[in-house]
């Protein structure tokens, strides 16, 4: 009887402990698992984002238009009409509907300006600008971007995803001296497409990286276009609404209309910042 009062004992004794230790041996398996799950960044918890920032990219770049029969010089940006790098502004906003879906509208206003003296003859739009005349430049190119992204896989710590999207460019160039003024210009969409990633090394410190391009069939040798337009570039978080952002962006466009072509190059560093809502 004893033997059967102690048993009885210690059986609920058991169960008590038991009892008593489940709910710390969960607690701590919960915490575990809250350790290994990873913290969403704080810069995703938005529906509209905008950002302004500062480029300075290097130029190469050739020119050529032809006109009244006579075929245009490849002219030089750098080497015939004296372009310093210069650092222009950049207008990004991104409206966020869902987690996935991101409509997005890029301008990026490029003008150049200089005044120089030519070293060698070139011929612009049917016209000789000879050697040693002082001429007057201008090169603008103006491009929005209008776009749709969608983030086919999606974490709390980045995404990858893919963007469709027309280019609305507009390219001019002007040359101006005693000897003539002459001008010339380009304007319509171009389409593009292309992927987009962000990765969060911290959840206040992310990664992107966005790449888009075009090419155009060479159906027609006298039409041929491609472009490619790459940017990586770092966010510092400051809180969910105001980042810092920093990056390289190069930018290649190639165009060539019959005679009329260019051939141009864009490349540097931007930094700016981020407001969202």
């Amino acid at each position: 009887m004893r033997t059967s009062t102690l048993r009885a004992a210690a059986r609920l004794a058991a169960i008590v402990a038991l009892a008593t230790l489940t709910p710390d041996m969960a607690s701590a398996q919960l915490v575990t698992q809250q350790e290994q799950r990873p913290t969403a960044g704080i810069g995703e918890a938005y529906h509209i984002e905008v950002s302004g920032n500062l480029w300075n990219p290097a130029l190469s770049g050739i020119i050529s238009s032809e006109q009244f029969g006579l075929i245009g010089s490849d002219i030089d940006f750098t080497k015939d009409l004296g372009y310093e790098r210069t650092r222009f502004k950049d207008l990004r906003i991104v409206l966020r509907p869902g987690k996935k879906h991101r409509f997005r509208a890029q301008y990026t206003p490029i003008v150049y300006t200089a005044e120089t003296t030519l070293k060698r003859n070139i011929v612009f739009n049917g016209i000789v600008f000879p050697v040693s005349v002082p001429v007057e430049s201008e090169f603008a190119w103006k491009v929005w971007r209008l776009g749709y992204e969608y983030d086919f896989f999606y974490t709390p710590r980045g995404f990858v995803g893919v963007l469709l999207e027309t280019r609305m460019t507009t390219l001019s160039a002007e040359l101006n001296s005693v000897i003539a003024s002459e001008y010339t210009l380009a304007r319509g969409p171009l389409p593009a497409a292309g992927i987009v990633a962000r990765g969060y090394v911290h959840p206040t410190v992310a990664i992107n990286f966005e790449m888009t391009g075009m090419r155009l069939p060479n159906v027609d040798p006298e039409y041929q276009a491609n472009y490619m337009d790459w940017d990586l570039y770092g966010t510092v978080n400051f809180s969910p609404y105001v980042g810092f952002q920093m990056g390289y962006r190069k930018m290649s466009t190639f165009l060539s209309i019959e005679r009329d072509s260019g051939d141009i190059k864009f490349g540097g560093i931007w930094f700016g910042a981020a407001v969202r809502y």
